[in-house]
């Protein structure tokens, strides 16, 4: 496991759950907007896993949860036995994920190592090439989005949209790809200086309002659909 960063208390990460959050080293898609460019490019600095382990024994009781995310977790080699040493402290098991790995997805949850799983909506699938900056099996893609609606784990889709990149036609039509499913959340774009592509840095978001009225057209489609 390549560790690039350490969140050690999240109240926002894991539902209702008080969590320390893990970044992954590495990603294989390059989404322009990303704010993580250093974990996305594999240039962060390796925390060592043991220091981890260390801090998250020395919460024993504190913590409820540990969220996994990226980069792209499901890249790294050694992600099940990790999450097999964190199930030795009974800490419940968030993964963050792109759904390119729908065979290590449900390996996941077949031997319930995950308790919650969240999945980004990139884009019409159509446009993933453009919006990823990268040629990857729509399949894949896919068939995560349809083990995760089989209702085995605890789950959401959500996505990060830009006016630059989503037009409020597109993200109607990217939530109809996953209608039915238990949540969906809109994330606004965080303009930020760090970015994957830089010359996204402030680049314009949308406001409340207009994502309030997109998720008011798409709202019925899912028990729960909100903005974050």
């Amino acid at each position: 496991m390549l560790i690039g960063g350490l969140q050690k208390t999240t109240l926002i990460d894991y539902p209702d759950k008080i969590a320390a959050t893990i970044f992954t080293i590495g990603c294989n898609f390059r989404c322009s907007f990303c704010h993580n460019p250093n974990i996305v490019k594999g240039i962060a600095k390796v925390l060592p896993t043991d220091k981890v382990f260390d801090f998250l024994k020395s919460r024993k009781g504190l913590l409820d949860a540990v969220c996994i995310t990226g980069g792209e977790p499901t890249i790294q080699s050694g992600l099940i036995q990790f999450i097999r040493e964190l199930k030795k402290l009974n800490l419940l098991v968030k993964i963050d994920t792109n759904g390119t790995n729908p065979i290590l997805l449900e390996k996941l949850i077949n031997n319930k190592l995950v308790d919650y799983v969240a999945m980004d909506i990139k884009a019409v699938w159509d446009d993933y090439p453009k919006i990823t900056c990268r040629l990857y099996d729509l399949t894949a893609i896919k068939k995560s989005a349809t083990i995760l609606m089989a209702n085995k784990v605890a789950y959401e889709f959500r996505s990060t949209v830009m006016p630059l990149l989503h037009s409020e036609e597109e993200i109607i039509e990217m939530a109809r790809q996953i209608k039915g499913a238990e949540k969906y959340f809109l994330q606004q774009f965080k303009s930020e200086k760090k970015l994957v592509n830089d010359n996204l840095a402030g680049e314009a978001t949308y406001s409340k309002k207009a994502l309030t009225e997109i998720v008011d057209k798409i709202k019925d489609w899912f028990k729960v659909c909100r903005i974050r």
